[in-house]
């Protein structure tokens, strides 16, 4: 492939990479282009095209570009836009807390589980509270899994029990207690005036009361969940986007052979 960054050498495209001022990468190293789509509450035409530049402009962006406007409902108009970000930050200081554990596939977080603990692992999932969306924790638990990634129903050595949705905290300690849950698996999806964080804290509370706390692995996930976040709530580990069933699996067979 010819033309382009293609032509430009790596030497050339190393030099111009500066990992202590990085800013966003568009058409070449270093232009800050930024996409942005916003809704403004206001008639589609010239002034919400305008509008949208100058709200551009104060966010600290240049040269401001409206590609696509259209009326939503009346009154209210969707924009797409294009601008030029100015400022930087350096990548060599960013440390972002993970998950630690090695990663296996299913076949050999099988194994480890028959080597290691000698029994299935019985672990409890739902998207607890008022949260309706199973996405998530299907997406982990039931057989078939998601993109090429089997869920905890298809390991042989793991038990996996997906109570579904909108499960109340007190139903999900519960069935932890009647199904004598090696990990517990929390699901959010619905974040509107962080609910999942409101939600997450009182499951942690009310295990703490239930003397439960330190006799499971609590994990949580979801869209806005993070490794840092779930810490902080009092989770063992958080799983967030691009997570799969092997993540998860792998990193609770191996705290619950550390325990």
């Amino acid at each position: 492939m010819s033309g382009g960054l293609y032509s430009t050498s790596n030497k050339d495209f190393d030099r111009t990479l500066d990992l202590k001022h990085v800013k966003p990468y568009g058409d070449t190293m270093n232009d800050g282009k930024v996409q942005l789509s916003f809704t403004l509450p206001v008639p589609a035409g010239d002034e919400a095209m305008e509008a949208a530049k100058q709200l551009i402009q104060k966010m600290g962006m240049t040269n401001p570009q409206i590609v696509f406007m259209k009326e939503l409902t009346e009154g209210f108009t969707f924009v797409n836009c294009y601008g030029n970000c100015t400022p930087t930050v350096d990548f060599t200081t960013i440390h972002v807390p993970k998950v630690e554990g090695t990663h296996w596939d299913m076949h050999e977080c099988d194994d480890f589980i028959r080597t290691h603990i000698g029994r299935p692992i019985v672990v409890v999932g739902a998207s607890t509270g008022t949260d309706a969306h199973t996405v998530g924790i299907d997406a982990i638990m039931n057989m078939k899994g998601f993109a090429g990634h089997y869920g905890l129903e298809r390991y042989d050595m793991i038990e996996a029990h997906n109570l579904g949705s909108q499960v109340p905290n007190e139903e999900f300690i519960e069935a932890a207690k009647r199904l004598k849950a090696d990990a517990l698996l929390v699901s959010q999806t619905v974040t509107q005036k962080d609910v999942h964080i409101q939600n997450l804290t009182e499951l942690v509370e009310m295990l703490e009361a239930e003397g439960m706390r330190d006799k499971v692995i609590l994990v949580c996930g979801g869209p806005r969940i993070t490794h840092e976040l779930a810490k902080e709530l009092g989770y063992d580990a958080g799983f967030g986007m691009n997570s799969y069933a092997d993540d998860v699996a792998s990193y609770v067979a191996q705290q619950l052979a550390l325990r």
